[in-house]
């Protein structure tokens, strides 16, 4: 497993990449694909807060803790990028 350091910047840096694909999508998609963006970059956000709150979280199994972390950002970022896609 990565350093805490380490997950918090890979999931800070995918996190950003979802961001700034909406925000590409906003420039040159229509009204409605517009509206979808807004709502996946403030659910990315959202999303963001909560897993560095998971991360930062004080457990007696730190390992198993953040491999589930882990394991549920993995998940997440691919329904965002499937999200993305679709827009």
């Amino acid at each position: 497993m990565a350093s805490i350091k380490n997950l918090k910047q890979d999931l800070n840096n995918a996190i950003g990449e979802i961001i700034e694909g909406s925000m590409l999508q906003q420039i040159v998609g229509d009204e409605k694909n517009n509206k979808k963006a807004d709502e996946l970059v403030d659910e990315s956000i959202a999303f963001f807060d909560e897993m560095i709150s998971e991360i930062n979280k004080k457990t007696e199994n730190r390992k198993k803790h953040l491999k589930g972390v882990n394991q549920k950002i993995d998940n997440k970022l691919e329904e965002f990028v499937d999200r993305l896609n679709k827009l």
